[in-house]
């Protein structure tokens, strides 16, 4: 019996001890915290994208990504570079809403056309990103990608990009 009196008597003081731990803890930071970095995937809404850092400043966030391919052959390297700036519109503890504008340069080998194809991308639009943890946020964006193709013309085209990206925040 007095065994049974023990472990009652330290299930009771555990179960003190982690009300009072649990009510002395401060709310989490939610993502998007002021000075955070976030390190992730993304893609612009032309659909070029691929490895990038997030910085988030708290009112506005900016990032930027690299992706290069180098397949087996000569001179065929693609690669592509961008960067992006958000205005937070509307924030809450776990999402925001943004308006912004992002670049993005593109050098592609057309094996078609034996050609370099050099693509540069500006792109106003909008951006949604959910924290589905206090430090991981999926974005999605909207925007309005206006492509200027080896300086021979410009395109004016709206695209949705179901997923934009996704990053891991650092706090």
């Amino acid at each position: 019996m007095r065994t049974n009196t023990a472990i009652v008597a330290r299930m009771k003081t555990t179960m003190l001890a982690a009300v009072l731990l649990a009510s002395t803890a401060g709310l989490a930071n939610a993502g998007g915290s002021e000075g955070s970095v976030g390190a992730g995937v993304e893609f612009n809404t032309s659909g070029f994208g691929g490895p990038s850092l997030n910085y988030d400043a708290g009112k506005f966030h900016v990032g930027g990504f690299l992706a290069i391919d180098d397949p087996a052959g000569d001179d065929n390297t693609d690669f592509a570079l961008g960067g992006r700036f958000y205005y937070h519109v509307h924030s809450t503890a776990m999402s925001d809403f943004s308006v912004g504008l992002g670049v993005a340069y593109v050098s592609d080998d057309d094996p078609l056309f034996m050609d370099r194809a050099s693509l540069f991308f500006i792109e106003p639009g909008i951006q949604l990103r959910a924290f589905i943890a206090s430090n991981v946020a999926l974005s999605i964006s909207a925007g309005l990608p206006i492509g200027l193709a080896d300086a021979d013309g410009v395109a004016l085209t709206g695209q949705f990009n179901g997923l934009g990206g996704v990053h891991y925040y650092f706090f």
